[in-house]
């Protein structure tokens, strides 16, 4: 890939001496997405037993969702400008660094105070890392359509994770060995990550401007109507996924009926759903109009969670997991054309931004979820506002595809940035 070059305030990325990196740069990326699923998509598994080992209730409990998630939103929105202040690799590698030292931590505590304290630490420092790797993304691809594919093969490896972090928690527990053992192995993930990253040869992204990068700039993004209207299309989406993975298991819990075998594996069939069908979305980004397919999907998805509400705990237990495979394609789809709006020395303030509303969606609706139930006594309850966000997150979709305020942007940046 030779040096591309922009016009205006913007950026060029060197990538012409990186020759086969590209392939293994993508690679890390991949693993990387892996393992911090592995950790955050497992409190689903992980909230049941945290309940009876601290006598918590489903708000309380959930505070090993939302607080890691909120500590993500931050470090998204407050730290995202290092991705574009140091580079991409020193803002990668920092995050892992941390990530990793704060993983082993978990061997030793034995407080739920405690243990929130460091998925706070986790979250922020997946914040720093996940900045850096959303803004490479643009660094190594050769188009807005190819950022979307790419995109979605990353989120791709992230369900990967999202399957082998609940499983290796149930391993453990079937063995009698606590689920905290789940964030050492990740944190020695991340330690073969930071070796392999500080090796590998990255593009640099050269500022072509003289503006400041600093929080001022992220901030100041927020205000930006293609920045905001993807944002917080991220937070919709991201709080209706939230309701299958951490609220699903506390659902289904006391089903006992022909379909138990489902129920058993309910999560994990979700996670399978999710992750193939952001593989095939890598295929279909590519060839079928985004618009069209984030509408038609989340359409679907809306019509999983009506369906379950009104057909009850026998009909949840098959549309619930089923609603992975609709699910899929709409987050790494809005990221990546909320990032792809804005110039390449933009991309890991735009990507802060828009971690600051997915992390947002992710802590404040399973919260909201989770208060709803305690208060009318059941988790039902919680499904009937997360069907509340699926049906603004099929209006939205709706509307952008009829008006698509986003297509002259994408072109224009399309002939500039690559």
């Amino acid at each position: 890939m030779s040096q591309v070059s922009s016009a205006g305030p913007s950026a060029s990325v060197n990538t012409g001496a990186l020759g086969q990196n590209i392939p293994m740069i993508k690679g890390l990326t991949f693993l990387m997405f892996m393992m911090f699923a592995m950790t955050t998509d497992s409190v689903g598994v992980i909230i049941p037993e945290i309940i009876k080992e601290f006598r918590l209730t489903m708000t309380e409990a959930g505070a090993f969702h939302y607080a890691p998630m909120i500590a993500i939103a931050l470090a998204g929105i407050f730290l995202g400008y290092l991705a574009d202040k140091l580079g991409r690799k020193k803002s990668i590698i920092l995050g892992l660094v941390i990530f990793a030292l704060n993983s082993y931590l978990f061997a030793v505590g034995n407080s739920f105070a405690f243990f929130v304290g460091l998925l706070v630490i986790s979250g922020a420092s997946i914040g720093i890392f996940k900045t850096g790797a959303l803004a490479l993304i643009g660094d190594i691809s050769t188009s807005t359509t190819e950022h979307t594919s790419t995109m979605n093969t990353v989120e791709g490896f992230f369900g990967v994770g999202a399957i082998i972090g609940p499983a290796i928690v149930a391993h453990l527990l079937k063995t009698g060995v606590s689920w905290k053992w789940l964030y050492v192995i990740a944190g020695t993930m991340c330690a073969l990550l930071i070796v392999t990253a500080w090796l590998v040869k990255y593009p640099q992204t050269m500022k072509a401007t003289e503006e400041p990068i600093d929080l001022k700039r992220t901030v100041s993004m927020m205000a930006n109507p293609f920045a905001l209207a993807f944002s917080l299309g991220a937070f919709l989406y991201v709080a209706v996924e939230c309701a299958i993975y951490v609220w699903m298991p506390t659902l289904l819990k006391d089903y006992h009926g022909s379909a138990v075998l489902v129920a058993a594996y309910a999560i994990s069939i979700f996670f399978v759903l999710r992750a193939a069908g952001r593989f095939l979305g890598s295929w279909m980004m590519a060839h079928l109009n985004w618009a069209a397919v984030l509408t038609i999907f989340s359409l679907a998805i809306l019509a999983c969670f009506v369906g379950s509400l009104i057909g009850g705990i026998d009909v949840a237990v098959y549309l619930l997991p089923l609603s992975g495979l609709f699910m899929s394609v709409i987050y790494p789809t809005i990221n990546s054309k909320g990032i792809s709006c804005f110039p390449k020395a933009q991309h890991g303030a735009v990507a802060g931004v828009i971690l600051f509303f997915t992390a947002g969606g992710a802590a404040l609706g399973p919260l909201a979820m989770g208060r709803v139930s305690d208060i009318f006594g059941g988790a039902k309850y919680g499904f009937m506002l997360a069907a509340g966000f699926a049906t603004l997150l099929f209006v939205g979709a709706l509307l952008n595809w009829i008006f698509d305020p986003s297509k002259t942007r994408l072109q224009s940046l399309d002939q500039s940035e690559y």
